[in-house]
């Protein structure tokens, strides 16, 4: 079993994700190779918090050039995890929103 650490990487911050916040929907970057069950327990255990339902979608790398070279960014995971209507919030988006 992976630690959660391992699988949440990081928050993803945009406006569109801040804005999900109110409705408490927490956009995270994830490992590939995580699912669904694994994700929810690693966002229970990292924050505190209850999880409802976590929805993923597999985001294809950009394309990238710098001079003659091109090539792709790596593929990456994503993971929109929504709370229970009685959880706290999580403060890494609660100072933003």
């Amino acid at each position: 079993m992976k630690a959660p650490q391992d699988i949440i990487l990081r928050p993803i911050m945009t406006e569109k994700s801040i804005t999900a916040v109110a409705d408490k929907k927490y956009t995270f970057k994830v490992a590939k190779d995580s699912n669904k069950i694994e994700i929810a327990q690693a966002v229970e255990a990292l924050f505190g918090v209850k999880v409802q339902k976590v929805n993923t979608m597999n985001c294809k790398g950009r394309a990238k050039r710098v001079g003659m070279n091109a090539g792709y960014q790596p593929d990456w995971k994503k993971a929109i995890v929504t709370l229970t209507e009685d959880s706290k919030g999580i403060e890494i988006f609660e100072s933003l929103a």
